[in-house]
């Protein structure tokens, strides 16, 4: 028994299977009902929890040392928090980083998210691995009263994700223009003063991170809703057009999103990249499918393989559904596979500069190996305004 879990019992999570795990609530108090998985990267936990593509999801962290550095709002990959709430195994402690401006329960606490500490999170983890994500309902009452009954009602209320689109929660109402860089030290983040390339970004939940490698790559970004015309968007006269990731069932978001694509494809010779749900959106419009996973991929360790030049990538991920490979017409290579399951990661047009990743390149949280992507990107770009 550690010292925390000899605390007050405060909060507890309640599966949909009627497994119950007690812990030390921290953040805001109340219910909350969402899918549980799982996260394994050992840094970033500001940027996963701002990730769009959380939303309706509670994480599980399966390193340990949750809040330790805190919170600055440098660190944010949108203006908010939208994961509906997290699991951890030790409680947060002060932190210690000379960037924090905040501890991690304040923050969460301001932004109504609910947390729980003290938590067995390889059990949990194993759960997941084995059954699936769970619908799940997670309480925190600082008094350590629980109508349990109550909360496993919840839980399998919940409607999930499956058929679910999402992208039009978290996608801009209003079409807006980003210049800001990848934050490099010691001046952190600057604009882009010159840009090259005109590119519209269809926002399905984009990361910021995302818009400053683009940025960083000489593109004028203007970012559009996610339920954007094609009017709209070729009134914008781009050189390229961008995919951004994004939360939800992508069969679901395809039923608006994917004839958008394909008249950007039929109507026009541009490059395109898509990242995460975009990769996802692409492929529906390229005659694929797409199916829910057991328990997704979420981390920043995840080695991925370029079939094409036979070189292995560690890669950042965030997805719970994914392209069926097996789906994919003639005229769609299939560029990238993950190492861990064998599933589809990567896409490319076989005669266009159009091309997709299952991954996050933008390394925010995980690592850098894959910001080719959006040099590659550029490079389309340069060359079809040459021709």
């Amino acid at each position: 028994m550690t010292m925390s879990s000899k605390k007050k019992l405060t909060a507890c999570l309640v599966l949909a299977d009627g497994s119950v795990f007690y812990g030390h609530g921290f953040g805001a108090t109340g219910i909350e009902v969402a899918e549980l998985c799982f996260n394994t990267s050992i840094t970033g936990y500001q940027e996963i929890m701002t990730d769009p593509s959380y939303v309706n999801q509670i994480i599980t962290f399966t390193f340990p040392h949750i809040g330790n550095t805190g919170i600055t709002t440098h660190d944010n990959e949108a203006l908010s928090p939208h994961a509906s709430g997290m699991v951890v195994k030790w409680d947060p402690t002060n932190p210690s980083n000379w960037r924090a401006q905040s501890h991690l329960s304040l923050w969460l606490e301001s932004h109504n998210r609910i947390a729980i500490g003290g938590i067995d999170t390889r059990r949990l983890t194993r759960i997941i691995r084995k059954n699936g994500a769970p619908h799940v309902a997670i309480c925190h009452d600082p008094k350590g009263i629980f109508n349990v009954e109550d909360l496993l009602k919840k839980a399998r209320a919940f409607k999930g994700l499956e058929g679910t689109d999402l992208a039009t929660e978290v996608s801009c109402k209003k079409s807006y223009t980003w210049s800001e860089k990848k934050w490099n030290w010691p001046e952190g983040y600057s604009n882009e003063a010159a840009p090259k390339y005109k590119v519209v970004a269809i926002d399905y939940g984009a990361k910021h991170n995302i818009l400053r490698c683009l940025a960083s790559v000489g593109c004028d970004v203007t970012v559009v809703p996610s339920n954007a015309s094609i009017k709209s968007i070729l009134a914008l006269k781009p050189d390229g057009i961008f995919l951004s990731n994004g939360p939800g069932d992508p069969a679901a978001t395809g039923a608006y999103a994917v004839p958008i694509i394909k008249s950007l494809l039929t109507q026009t010779s541009l490059p395109v990249f898509g990242i995460c749900l975009g990769h996802q959106m692409l492929a529906l419009a390229l005659g694929g499918k797409t199916i829910k996973m057991n328990h997704g991929h979420h981390g920043a360790n995840h080695p991925v393989k370029d079939l094409e030049n036979n070189k292995v990538e560690i890669t950042s991920m965030n997805h719970g559904f994914a392209v069926d490979g097996n789906s994919l017409p003639s005229n769609v290579i299939e560029t990238h596979i993950s190492l861990f399951d064998g599933s589809n990661c990567g896409i490319r047009l076989k005669d266009r500069a159009v091309f997709s990743v299952q991954y996050h390149p933008e390394a925010s949280p995980g690592p850098q190996d894959s910001f080719y992507l959006f040099e590659k990107f550029a490079s389309a770009i340069e060359s079809a305004k040459s021709a």
